[in-house]
């Protein structure tokens, strides 16, 4: 069966998935193919517990176990030194955040054409601090500063965006998508940015 389209789940409060992205995109421009970009709110809190950290990064409250801990403090040491690498910035966020308003408000940009300059703003302000992910006038503004009308995004936010993200996440859970980055070929599931090999090698082939 040929190859058309690849479904790719994404959290923009995913470091993993943000490192992921131009890789992604570069799918398109190397092979016949068009990538179909959905986000996927992640439930972070049920497999990696939750914390609070002051400005200093003293913790202040914290829901998670010794070994979430490691696995939490190797996988932000392990992004930043990725992320050096390329030249971007990732800093740990301070709490967990609810990415949802801001995956709407690029549901919302994509409705209107072009989503990538919201989608990449998003991810290099949010990385860097600069942005709050869950004010939804901050997230108009960005809209906003990269040329999309938002005289519908409220009311958009709060109906039909908050629905349709819903099914995104029932129809990622159908197939098998438990996190990000995950792309969907042909029904396959491939699991991380690493297997981004293995997406290479189906579309060759």
């Amino acid at each position: 069966m040929a190859i058309t389209t690849i479904t790719h789940y994404f959290d923009y409060k995913s470091p993993y998935a943000y490192l992921a992205q131009e890789e992604t995109f570069q799918l398109e421009n190397e092979f016949d193919v068009t990538v179909n970009f959905l986000p996927l709110t992640l439930d972070i809190p049920k497999f990696l517990g939750s914390a609070e950290v002051d400005n200093a990064g003293k913790v202040m409250a914290e829901e998670r176990n010794a070994h979430q801990w490691r696995r939490v403090k190797y996988s932000y040491m392990d992004c930043r030194r990725e992320a050096t690498r390329r030249g971007l910035t990732i800093r740990g966020p301070r709490h967990i955040f609810d990415s949802s308003l801001s995956h709407i408000g690029m549901l919302y940009a994509k409705q209107q054409g072009d989503f990538r300059p919201y989608h990449q703003l998003v991810y290099e302000r949010f990385w860097k601090r600069e942005l709050a992910i869950e004010d939804p006038q901050v997230l108009k503004h960005v809209l906003e500063e990269v040329g999309i009308d938002t005289q519908g995004f409220l009311d958009y936010l709060n109906g039909d965006g908050r629905r349709e993200l819903e099914r995104i996440q029932a129809e990622a859970e159908k197939v098998g998508v438990f996190g990000v980055p995950s792309y969907v070929v042909n029904g396959e599931l491939f699991w991380g940015a690493e297997r981004l090999v293995r997406v290479r090698e189906r579309l060759a082939a």
